[in-house]
C-alpha cells in the first residue's frame, strides 16, 4: 500500500552514517540522491533494497518523531540491525524479541535514530 516514505532529518550526513550502518544487515543501502538542482541545495537522498523507499531531507532541524519498519527476512537481520543500529549511535527503545501482543511469530527490535524517530525492524516469519 506505501509506495515510499521521507522524513526530516536535522544533519543529513549524520542520518546518512546512521542509517548507511543500521540499514545495511537488512540489505538496503543509499541508492539515489537527488540532484541539487531539483531540490533547492537541500540533501534528499533515498534507501531502500531495489529501488529508493525511505528518503531523507536535510531541513536543518528534526521533524516530529516518526515511527518507522523495516522488514526483515530473517529474526537473525533483526538481531543485526538491532546491533548495528546501536554501534551506529542508535539509543535502544526494545531489544530483539518476539511481540506475541502482536502476533505469535512478530520478532522485532526498535532503536531511536539521531532524529528521534522510532526505527524498527520487523520479521513476522515462525524462526
Amino acid at each position: 500500500m506505501i509506495d515510499h516514505i521521507g522524513i526530516k532529518v536535522a544533519d543529513f550526513e549524520r542520518a546518512k552514517a546512521f542509517y548507511d550502518r543500521a540499514l545495511a544487515p537488512l540489505g538496503a543501502k543509499l541508492l539515489m540522491m537527488v540532484p541539487a538542482e531539483y531540490t533547492g541545495g537541500v540533501k534528499v537522498g533515498g534507501y531502500g533494497r531495489d529501488r529508493p523507499v525511505y528518503w531523507l531531507h536535510e531541513t536543518g532541524i528534526s521533524g516530529e518523531p516518526k515511527h518507522v519498519a523495516f522488514t526483515a527476512r530473517s529474526r537473525a537481520e533483526v538481531d543485526a540491525f538491532y546491533t548495528a543500529a546501536l554501534a551506529a549511535g542508535g539509543r535502544d527503545n526494545g531489544a530483539p524479541g518476539l511481540r506475541p501482543h502482536y502476533h505469535p511469530n512478530y520478532y522485532g527490535a526498535f532503536v531511536f535514530d539521531p532524529d528521534g524517530n522510532n526505527v524498527e525492524a520487523v520479521c513476522h516469519a515462525p524462526e
